[in-house]
């Protein structure tokens, strides 16, 4: 699969230029040091805000009422082993990949799973372990790769442009230049619409808006760093703005911090009961939890490798990255890893797309952003400064990168281009990365049964449909066993 964007400049000449080079095979993936650097940053600027957002979400109390810890806890915590997965994605693999609390999964811990009568935060997290823990052997016994090569090449690109439409509208969704109305009294006439009544009427959305303008003007004037460039300028001004007034930010508020540097407090670690939760909700529910978390965790993996190497220009001719194995063993102790340290668990990041769409090609990247997530543990009060309106344009401009794969898919072969749009859409529509892959996949069986090619469906396939349909309906399936 072509990459979507334009590959940096070679260096002059085609030898490795030292250690680190030749290591992460730099000058071979047409890159440079100062490159794969940037990029890092640039992935890190656009993902920091998971530092904030977990401890909003990880701060309910749990079905006992007690709280996990104070969100300074786990904004170190979650900064710590995002660090340290992201570097050992960048070394063991050589990806441009950056892992974090996975958003989505954490809402499904916080809101589905802790908050069960009897529950405890421990006994939540329990269950991110074993989720953790039985993907691991998955990887390790070959199922989870075998399952990967098995999806047919066009999937694999309409996943990747349905993420690219996803991002898209994280960005608009997160900058608040889409939102969603709500009046207590009137239920709206829309599920979104632009800004607030149709107006961009907020200083903040006008910010997102000059980053936008910015990042798009950069990058068509071919200005290297353009992404990291438009990251920073939009927060400067960001600072200014609320310097001169008092505004509602979407998420973070954009102001000088009183001081730079804090002690990290790290008491999360171990916090979890791996089996505490068979005794509280029985073990057809933990059974179901478990299966829940795992295929959802299972494919936005998938599709957010095949969206960064298709971004990057790393996939080989049947869409496959390299070192698939090397890089699903990481990101599958990323989830037990996540589970043991309290935070949730840890999975892999579209938002790497942004790094790459600035030129990152190498693991180097994933070691930048991860010594930029460890520096975050002491420097939180310096990283909570950036604006989800100033990191939100990088989401849309490379939104855009990913969606130009749509020309790859054979739009006149219909068993291939409903399932393809389906899952296109189907991610934004339905905010699940899961969802879209869940729904091409089904469908692709339900078309290949109709035409008369059931035997050419690969065994793995029909296997995944099923999970599948088994997870499209563990609503009234829990609702029988609860």
């Amino acid at each position: 699969m072509a990459s979507t964007s334009a590959a940096p400049e070679r260096t002059e000449t085609p030898n490795p230029q030292n250690a680190i080079d030749r290591y992460f095979r730099i000058t071979e993936r047409g890159s440079t040091i100062g490159t794969e650097i940037r990029g890092g940053l640039v992935t890190f600027f656009t993902m920091a805000y998971i530092i904030v957002l977990n401890p909003i979400i990880l701060g309910q109390v749990d079905g006992t009422g007690a709280a996990l810890a104070p969100k300074a806890t786990i904004a170190a915590t979650t900064a710590l082993v995002a660090g340290v997965l992201t570097i050992l994605m960048g070394v063991i693999a050589n990806f441009p990949l950056a892992l974090a609390a996975g958003l989505g999964l954490n809402a499904v811990v916080a809101f589905s799973i802790a908050n069960l009568p009897g529950m405890t935060w421990q006994d939540a997290m329990g269950i991110v372990v074993l989720e953790g823990l039985l993907i691991f052997v998955l990887v390790l016994t070959g199922f989870r790769k075998a399952v990967f090569e098995a999806v047919p090449t066009w999937l694999k690109t309409a996943i990747s442009v349905g993420i690219g439409l996803f991002i898209a509208f994280i960005g608009f969704f997160d900058a608040g230049f889409v939102s969603a109305p709500w009046n207590p009294d009137f239920p709206p006439s829309v599920p979104v619409e632009l800004g607030i009544g149709g107006s961009i009427s907020t200083w903040p959305v006008a910010v997102f808006v000059f980053g936008l303008l910015l990042t798009i003007i950069l990058m068509v004037k071919k200005v290297r760093g353009a992404i990291l460039i438009s990251i920073l300028a939009t927060t400067v001004l960001a600072i200014v703005i609320e310097a001169f007034t008092d505004l509602d930010w979407k998420l973070t508020t954009p102001k000088v911090p009183s001081s730079v540097v804090s002690t990290p407090d790290f008491s999360l670690l171990g916090h979890f009961s791996l089996f505490g939760a068979f005794g509280k909700i029985g073990v057809i529910s933990v059974l179901l939890l478990v299966f829940s978390l795992l295929l959802a965790d299972f494919f936005d993996t998938m599709g957010t490798m095949v969206a960064v190497g298709g971004e990057a220009g790393l996939l080989d001719e049947n869409g496959n990255p390299p070192k698939t194995q090397q890089i699903l063993v990481v990101d599958s102790i990323a989830a037990a890893a996540g589970g043991a340290a309290g935070i949730s668990s840890n999975t892999s990041y579209i938002e790497s797309a942004s790094g790459v769409g600035d030129g990152a090609r190498t693991g180097l990247a994933s070691v930048v952003t991860g010594i930029a997530f460890l520096l975050a543990t002491f420097l939180a009060p310096l990283v909570a400064v950036i604006p989800s309106e100033a990191a939100a344009p990088a989401l849309v401009v490379v939104g855009f990168l990913m969606v130009t794969q749509v020309l790859d898919i054979d739009w006149h072969d219909y068993t291939i281009a409903i399932p393809a749009f389906l899952t296109m859409i189907l991610m934004p529509f339905a905010y699940s990365i899961t969802a879209g892959i869940g729904a091409g996949v089904i469908l692709h069986v339900v078309l290949q049964i109709v035409v008369g090619k059931a035997r050419k469906i690969h065994p793995l396939i029909w296997l995944i449909a099923a999970m599948f349909v088994l997870y499209f309906v563990r609503g009234p399936i829990e609702s029988l066993v609860g």
